[in-house]
C-alpha cells in the first residue's frame, strides 16, 4: 500500500479548492482534538496540505477536494479516539495520519483494550500484523526496532488472558546476546537476567496496573524468562512470545517452536539485520523464515522504517543506516 504525495501547505499560501467546517458537540474534547497551541492542528496542515482553523468547538477546513476530505476524516477519527480514551498523544495523531494517507481503515475492528488504554494500529504492515495474530497460531514479525512488533504481540496476549482465550502469558528472549553468558554478572539468576527482560516487563506495565502485573507474575498467569527456560516444556492454553529471535541459534528456534501445545498461540518477533550471534553462527530465525516461509497456516509479516512509531528521528536513522549498508528499506 503506498502513501499519496503531499504538498505542506502554510497560513500563507491556502490552497484552492472546498472549505468545510466541522462541529464537535464537545467543547473541552475540541481543544484537546486541536492540541496545545493547536500544534494537532498544524500537524495535520503540513501532512496533508490543508489549512485548519480552530474556534470554539469547530474547525474550518481549506483545501484541495481530496485533501479536505482526508483532514475530515483524520479530525472525526481523533474525536472519536478521544472520547474513548479521554486524551491524545501526538502519536496517536501521526498514527491516523499515517492510516489515512496510505488509504487503510484505521481500526476495521483491530483495535486491542487492554485495562490501562486501548491500542490500535498506527500503520497499515501494524493493522497486518494483528490481523495475521487473529488468524495464525504463529506468527514472524520481522523488522527493525520502534516497530511495535513485541508491544502489539504482548497488546494481543493481555487481550487474550483478559478474555479467557489464554490461561496465561509466556515472554522470553535470549538473556544475553551472543550465548546467554550470564556468570560474570553480578546477582543471583534472577538479577542477572531481569535486564535483558526489561522491555517485556515495561510493555506489561503498559496495559495492567502494577499491582495485577506483580499479582499474575506470582501466580504464574505472566512468566518472563530467558529464552533457555523453556526447554523440556510444553506450554498449552499460553500466549508465548520470543523476543530479539534474531539472536537465537538454529537449534534454539526449533526447541521453542517445539514447545507449542494445545490451544498455544505464538509470536516470534526479530530484526534480521542486527544479529549478534558470534561470526559463523546461522541465525535461528533466518533459518526458520528460510525453512517455515511457505506453510500456509504460519503468518509472516515483515515491517519497515515506514512503520516506526517512536520518534520520527528513529525512522529517519533507519534508513540513513539501511542505505549506508545497501539493505533494502
Amino acid at each position: 500500500m503506498t502513501t499519496r504525495p503531499r504538498r505542506p501547505a502554510t497560513k500563507s499560501d491556502a490552497p484552492v479548492g472546498t472549505t468545510s467546517v466541522r462541529k464537535f458537540s464537545d467543547n473541552a474534547l475540541a481543544q484537546m482534538l486541536f492540541g496545545p497551541h493547536n500544534s494537532h492542528l498544524e500537524r495535520i496542515e503540513r501532512q496533508l496540505g490543508v489549512v485548519l482553523n480552530g474556534r470554539g468547538n469547530s474547525v474550518a477546513i481549506s483545501g484541495g477536494a481530496e485533501s479536505t476530505a482526508d483532514a475530515i476524516r483524520v479530525l472525526d477519527d481523533l474525536y472519536a479516539l478521544l472520547q474513548q480514551q479521554g486524551h491524545l498523544e501526538t502519536a496517536d495523531v501521526d498514527g491516523i495520519l499515517r492510516m489515512t494517507q496510505a488509504g487503510a481503515a484505521t481500526d476495521d475492528g483491530l483495535s486491542l483494550q487492554t485495562r490501562k488504554r486501548r491500542i490500535a494500529p498506527r500503520t497499515p504492515v501494524q493493522a497486518q500484523y494483528l490481523d495475521a495474530m487473529n488468524k495464525h497460531e504463529l506468527v514472524f514479525g520481522l523488522g527493525p526496532a520502534g516497530t511495535g512488533k513485541t508491544y502489539l504481540a504482548v497488546a494481543k496476549g493481555v487481550t487474550l488472558m483478559m478474555e479467557g482465550v489464554v490461561d496465561r502469558i509466556i515472554l522470553s528472549r535470549p538473556a544475553v546476546e551472543a550465548g546467554e553468558r550470564l556468570g560474570f554478572l553480578p546477582g543471583d539468576l534472577k538479577d542477572k537476567i531481569d535486564p535483558y527482560l526489561r522491555p517485556l516487563y515495561d510493555a506489561l506495565h503498559d496495559m495492567l496496573p502494577g499491582d495485577q502485573v506483580a499479582k499474575k507474575i506470582a501466580a504464574g498467569d505472566i512468566e518472563v524468562a530467558p529464552l533457555a527456560f523453556m526447554r523440556g516444556r510444553t506450554l498449552a492454553n499460553s500466549f508465548v512470545i520470543l523476543d530479539e529471535a534474531q539472536n537465537t541459534t538454529t537449534m534454539q528456534m526449533m526447541m521453542f517452536l517445539t514447545r507449542m501445545g494445545e490451544n498455544s498461540r505464538m509470536v516470534v518477533t526479530g530484526d534480521l539485520t542486527q544479529i549478534d550471534l558470534p561470526s559463523g553462527t546461522k541465525s535461528g530465525l533466518l533459518d526458520a523464515v528460510e525453512t517455515l516461509e511457505g506453510i500456509g497456516d504460519i503468518g509472516f509479516v515483515r515491517f519497515s522504517h515506514l512503520d516506526v512509531v517512536r520518534h520520527s528521528l528513529v525512522a529517519k536513522i533507519i534508513k540513513a543506516y539501511e542505505k549506508r549498508k545497501g539493505l533494502k528499506p
